[in-house]
């Protein structure tokens, strides 16, 4: 392809060629013993003697004649690895070196590793692999611009580990994947359902929108659920039952502590608005989470018609209960016997920069202490930069998709110190389905494009110009 010229280093080396080769393709260097992989970063195309002083057209276009119009291309390589260790040389490679492109059996030798396949390089015929232990143990987001692959990008990595007998929770946020069919394995589809006898008073505060500094309402809900819940076995009584029995209680303290009206007031005009917003979702037969979940199934919990406070409730509680679960089984082996991976759609949603919720407390946590005990997370996210800094920083591995924003990707940038600015460069010009991926589930940093999902999802783009039509017709 070409050879090496000028001051080189260890990390970077420039080179000239006569052929134009393409961005991001990769190359490989043979010097002091060693076959080292690198990938093109950066190309320039010239004319000797059409230099950038010239503003002449008449002149450039004498030169070209002259010359027959002989080009040259200049570019730079970053060095990634010795090919058979993956490690940085700790030498340069002379000037003058052959710089070659890698055969795809090189290339399928370095990226094959894994024992997932998400897809196939860019620019070279090689598959894409990735490794299970260190994509679910390190955790993972996948970000994009809407209608960029996201959903497909999931819906391969989800059917590779139910193939591997893995079992996955999906918190749907828009029923897409409801009725969807994996080739790996089988959806359990679970409803979203809350069973007050379940939940905390940190949980029962955030649906009827108790505040935090709201100390004596807070009191006085705590003093009542305390007092129903020990009253009401699950699956004992209906929604309405539990609201009717609260409301009782805080009558009752109402007539001890008339000093406090106005507080307790507000607590039983809440929880009728709690009770208005979330009737269709409470539910006192439902079971915890732990004992409806199915091993080797993707296990589908349906958010589609939950607003973001009930969601909230309802993926910071599984969370909870899922890590608690994993813990009690691998000190005593009561509990939940399988690792699970979590996936999180609309992330930004659930764990926001700008604001606390309980998800992203939860997501903290299992993000900081999932790794010991087999709960691993993927964070989903059209708009990075509203995600928690901290929630994406965690996240080792990233399968990044086209980007626009600039503050989207810098904020991706200052998570990822895998993710170098010749990287970053490529991410507004990625096409549908393609994908910088980093981190410690890859054997290097690669560009690639992502296998078509071979089984079935619910969403997807509206053909609206179709349904405005067919509307036309039946109107006529």
């Amino acid at each position: 392809m070409g050879r090496c010229y000028g001051e080189t280093s260890p990390w970077r080396v420039s080179f000239v060629s006569r052929e134009m080769p393409g961005v991001g393709e990769y190359v490989v260097m043979e010097y002091d013993g060693r076959r080292v992989l690198g990938m093109i970063e950066s190309l320039l195309r010239g004319v000797p003697g059409v230099t950038e002083d010239l503003n002449d057209p008449e002149t450039v276009e004498r030169i070209i004649r002259v010359t027959g119009g002989r080009q040259y291309v200049r570019g730079t390589v970053r060095v990634l690895g010795d090919v058979e260790t993956l490690e940085i040389p700790r030498v340069p490679p002379g000037p003058g070196t052959e710089v070659r492109s890698a055969d795809p059996e090189t290339l399928g030798r370095i990226f094959g590793r894994g024992n997932l396949t998400l897809g196939r390089l860019l620019t070279a015929s090689a598959p894409f692999t990735v490794d299970i232990n260190r994509m679910v143990t390190r955790h993972l987001a996948v970000l994009a611009v809407t209608g960029a692959g996201k959903s497909n990008t999931v819906a391969v990595i989800v059917d590779g580990l139910l193939r591997a007998g893995g079992t996955v929770i999906i918190f749907d946020m828009h029923s897409e994947y409801v009725n969807a069919r994996f080739t790996g394995g089988r959806v359990n589809r679970i409803g979203a359902s809350i069973n007050p006898a379940h939940l905390s008073l940190r949980e029962i505060k955030r649906l009827s929108n108790v505040r935090d500094n709201a100390y004596v309402q807070e009191r006085y809900l705590s003093r009542a659920h305390r007092m129903v819940r020990s009253g009401m076995e699950a699956g004992s009584s209906s929604p309405a039952e539990f609201f009717r029995r609260m409301d009782e209680k805080l009558d009752e303290l109402l007539s001890e502590n008339s000093s406090d009206r106005r507080s307790i007031i507000d607590v039983q005009n809440k929880l009728e608005h709690m009770r208005e917003s979330y009737e269709e979702i409470i539910d006192m037969e439902s079971e915890g989470i732990i004992e409806r979940l199915r091993l080797n199934h993707a296990n589908v919990i349906d958010l589609g018609s939950v607003d973001e406070t009930g969601s909230d409730v309802i993926v910071s509680h599984v969370l909870q209960e899922v890590l608690q679960s994993r813990k009690e089984y691998l000190r005593n082996g009561t509990g939940l016997e399988a690792p699970v991976f979590i996936v999180l759609e609309e992330a930004h949603i659930l764990a926001p920069s700008d604001r606390p919720t309980e998800s992203r407390y939860w997501i903290g946590r299992v993000a900081r202490e999932g790794r010991k005990f087999g709960v691993g997370l993927c964070l989903v996210s059209q708009s990075p930069k509203s995600l928690d800094h901290e929630a994406l920083s965690q996240a080792n591995n990233m399968i990044i998709m086209r980007l626009i924003e600039p503050n989207d990707q810098l904020h991706v940038q200052r998570a990822s110190e895998a993710l170098s600015d010749d990287l970053l460069s490529h991410l507004p010009s990625l096409n549908i389905g393609e994908a910088v991926v980093v981190g410690l589930m890859a054997p290097l940093p690669a560009i690639v494009r992502i296998d078509e999902f071979e089984g079935k999802l619910s969403g997807g783009d509206l053909d609206v110009a179709g349904i405005w039509s067919g509307m036309r017709v039946r109107d006529e």
